[in-house]
């Protein structure tokens, strides 16, 4: 049974799904979209996940998680075409595959000390959003604060949490889930991400930046490209 450590790691720049930090969306000033979709990386099978770990540096836990999640979506909704190199960008950018702050992700995808982000009190170029579940998640029952390796808002993970390992449980902080509800929630938000107008749809909901984008973007080909 998976279960978010009881001692955290404060995020400094929160970076969070479903939380608009940007004022307005940074979008081409031609009307095109933020970014160019990147270039789908191969897909590991099991006994390649250590080999495609070392080329890309990405850890193997959390790797086998990023694959795992676009092949659960796959299955489910084919029409979406994401890929595990998105998940990956967005991975690398939000918690450095949950090991922001020094945390380690244990052999259950869970990051040890637990990463929790800063209050979204209005301050720093985030929005306020008073707490929604008690701080149930994020341990603050005056603000909410994004949770886990990919920084969901309660909100967000309320609506979107999965169960990626067939555990039982709907945890932010396991990667698994997480990287689940992830792929689930940018599938929503873009349909169909093999273009670049629905990639930079769906990268934009997720944090509402055409430089976070571009980055994403930048990060997830270097993946395809090491592969």
């Amino acid at each position: 049974m998976k279960r978010s450590s009881l001692t955290i790691v404060l995020v400094a720049v929160l970076v969070a799904a479903g939380a608009v930090i940007v004022v307005a969306a940074d979008r081409d000033d031609s009307g095109g979209p933020s970014a160019e979709v990147p270039v789908v990386a191969a897909t590991p099978a099991p006994d390649q996940i250590t080999t495609f770990s070392r080329s890309t540096g990405i850890p193997a836990r959390a790797l086998t998680a990023y694959v795992a999640a676009a092949e659960t979506v796959e299955s489910d909704d084919p029409t979406c075409r994401i890929a595990w190199n998105t998940l990956a960008g967005i991975g690398l950018s939000e918690s450095s595959h949950g090991a922001f702050g020094g945390a380690t992700l244990d052999e259950e995808g869970v990051p040890t000390p637990g990463i929790i982000g800063v209050p979204l009190d209005g301050t720093g170029g985030n929005r306020a959003i008073k707490d929604t579940d008690d701080g149930q998640l994020d341990g603050d029952t005056t603000w909410d604060r994004a949770v886990g390796p990919l920084q969901f808002i309660p909100a967000t993970w309320a609506e979107w949490g999965a169960d990626g390992d067939g555990d039982g449980i709907e945890n932010p902080q396991d990667l698994d889930d997480a990287a689940l509800a992830a792929a689930r929630y940018l599938c929503d938000a873009g349909g169909d991400l093999s273009d670049s107008e629905g990639w930079s749809r769906a990268i934009l909901e997720y944090n509402e930046s055409g430089e976070y984008a571009r980055k994403v973007s930048r990060t997830a080909s270097e993946y395809a490209r090491a592969t």
